[in-house]
């Protein structure tokens, strides 16, 4: 019966939770943009504390590996990693916009007629202005765009919009909302990366032995951060 630890920080959010053998115990969210850093230790503790389990029984953790935010990503994975050293148990990372794709999957497989005929998804992560990060995948999760930054404009994703109906869900599918106007768009609000679902996606990687390299691991940033420079005087 496998203990595992999951945390998801990669977007303005972060949420933590405890699954055993793929079962969740509980979780705790944070709404509270950018409180990562400021809680998400808070947050291991409490749930810990919740199931009466203590940080040693535990035999993985499971972090979002991005995209996502700089600071959020750099912040959850540097914890997971932290944790793996210290207890000396393996990593396991999902990609977040994979996490996404997954929780849309089930949360809205039988509640969308049309989900059951030929749809593709599209989770978006906001990358700030008209930048998002993103990937398509069909009904069945298989990927069929990789992971990308994609600007977006009227004509964004013409090519996949005349075959069929695309589902958009993510913080970066609200702003694509105001520019994208065909028919076949549909956009879903309200749905974040979420420890929970992390953990059932992590669950079925520990029991295929999918782990990481704890030493190189990093966050997939996908873009280099940028350092804004101050104005010269």
């Amino acid at each position: 019966m496998a203990l595992l630890l999951s945390i998801e920080s990669s977007t303005a959010t972060c949420s933590v939770a405890i699954h055993e053998d793929g079962h969740l115990l509980h979780s705790i969210n944070n709404d509270v943009p950018q409180s990562a850093s400021s809680q998400l230790a808070v947050m291991i503790s409490k749930v810990f504390e919740v199931v009466n389990k203590k940080p040693h029984q535990i035999e993985g953790v499971i972090v979002a590996s991005g995209p996502g935010s700089y600071t959020g990503l750099r912040i959850g994975i540097a914890t997971a990693k932290g944790i793996c050293f210290a207890r000396k148990v393996p990593l396991i990372a999902i990609n977040t916009l994979q996490l996404l794709a997954h929780q849309f999957h089930r949360d809205h497989s039988k509640k969308e007629n049309d989900y059951l005929n030929l749809v593709t998804l599209c989770p978006m992560l906001d990358a700030r202005r008209m930048e998002v990060y993103c990937l398509l995948a069909d009904s069945s999760l298989s990927i069929i765009e990789p992971t990308q930054a994609k600007i977006i404009d009227e004509s964004s994703f013409d090519e996949w919009l005349s075959k069929g109906k695309i589902f958009f869900f993510g913080d970066g599918a609200d702003k694509c909302k105001q520019v994208i106007k065909h028919s076949n768009a549909h956009f879903f609000a309200g749905i974040v990366p979420s420890a929970i679902e992390l953990g059932e996606m992590g669950n079925k990687s520990w029991n295929q032995g999918l782990f990481e390299d704890i030493v190189s691991f990093e966050p997939f940033y996908l873009k280099d951060f940028l350092l804004k420079k101050p104005n010269p005087i």
